[in-house]
C-alpha cells in the first residue's frame, strides 16, 4: 500500500513537472521588466518602435545549454517584405547590453542571419530592426547565466596563437552563380575577451579584447558590416543567406579592440 502511495505521488509530481515544462517551452516571448525602460532612451531615443512579430522571427533557446554560446537566428517571415537596413542586437541584462549593430547590403534580403552571444543572467534578447517602413522590435526571453564571465575554452597563450584565422563554409557546395540564393557561414578565431573573465592560472582578470568591426563583402558588394561588443561569443560565428552576385570570393575585414587587423580573401569554391 505504501509503495502504491509513493508511486502515485511520484506520478503526480512527474505529471505536474511535465505540464509545467509544456507550458513554458513552446514559446519564450519577451518579458516585461524595468531594465528596458532604462535602456530604451540610450538605444533608440524617442523613436516609435513597432511590433516586429509579423515582419521577422527571432529564434533563441528558452534554456541555453551554454550561456557563453547562445545561438540567435533572425529571419524575415515574408520573403517579399521590404529590406532590413540594419539591426541592433540587445541583451537587456548584460553588462554591455548592445551585443552588435549590423548593417546589411541588398544581397542579404530577405534576411536570414544567425550568430552566437553571451548571456550573463536571465534576460530578454531583442532584435531592433530598421527598415524603410520604420523601426521594429521582436525577441525572446532566455534563461542563462554567467556567459560574460565564463572561462575561455583555451588558455590565453593558445587562444592568441590562432587568433585571426577565418574560415568559410558553404552549405550547398555549388559554384558561384549570379542571382542564386545561397547560404554561408564565416567563423573568426578570436577569444573575444569580455574583460570579465579570469586567467585560470593567475586568477587575474583578462583585459577585454574583442572584434569591434567586421565587414564581409562578395566582390565589391557589401553583405554585412558589424560593430561588435563584449556580448558576442568567443570565436564568433555568422551564418547567413545571400544572393550570389557571381564574384569568385568573399573578402573579410576585421579589427579588434587592440588594433589587430585581419584581412582575408575566401574563395567561394574549394580548391581542386
Amino acid at each position: 500500500m505504501k509503495q502504491k502511495l509513493i508511486f502515485a505521488g511520484f506520478s503526480l509530481l512527474l505529471a505536474a513537472s511535465l505540464a509545467s515544462a509544456q507550458q513554458e517551452r513552446p514559446d519564450n516571448p519577451l518579458v516585461e521588466g524595468p531594465t528596458w525602460d532604462e535602456l530604451k532612451g540610450d538605444i533608440v531615443g524617442d523613436t516609435t518602435i513597432l511590433d516586429g512579430a509579423a515582419l521577422f522571427s527571432v529564434a533563441a533557446p528558452y534554456r541555453a545549454n551554454d550561456a557563453a554560446t547562445v545561438p540567435v537566428t533572425i529571419e524575415q517571415r515574408e520573403p517579399a517584405a521590404g529590406h532590413v537596413d540594419s539591426i541592433k542586437l540587445v541583451i537587456d541584462e548584460n553588462p554591455a547590453p548592445v551585443a552588435a549593430e549590423i548593417r546589411f547590403g541588398r544581397a542579404m534580403a530577405p534576411l536570414k542571419f544567425e550568430t552566437r552571444v553571451r548571456v550573463n543572467q536571465y534576460s530578454n534578447i531583442r532584435v531592433i530592426a530598421e527598415t524603410p517602413e520604420g523601426i521594429f522590435m521582436y525577441g525572446r526571453f532566455v534563461k542563462a547565466s554567467g556567459g560574460c564571465s565564463a572561462p575561455a575554452t583555451k588558455d590565453p597563450v593558445a587562444a592568441l596563437n590562432g587568433m585571426g584565422e577565418i574560415r568559410l563554409k558553404l552549405f550547398d557546395g555549388k559554384a558561384p552563380a549570379p542571382n542564386a540564393r545561397r547560404e554561408a557561414q564565416i567563423m573568426i578565431r578570436h577569444p573575444n575577451y569580455s574583460g570579465l573573465q579570469r586567467d585560470q592560472i593567475t586568477q587575474l582578470f583578462i583585459s577585454a579584447n574583442f572584434i569591434a568591426q567586421l565587414e564581409v563583402k562578395q566582390g565589391d558588394d557589401l553583405l554585412f558590416a558589424l560593430d561588435g561588443g563584449i556580448s558576442l561569443s568567443e570565436n564568433p560565428v555568422f551564418r547567413f543567406s545571400y544572393t550570389d552576385n557571381g564574384a569568385p570570393a568573399f573578402t573579410v575585414h576585421a579589427v579588434d579592440t587592440d588594433g589587430n587587423v585581419f584581412d582575408r580573401v575566401l574563395p567561394k569554391t574549394p580548391p581542386a
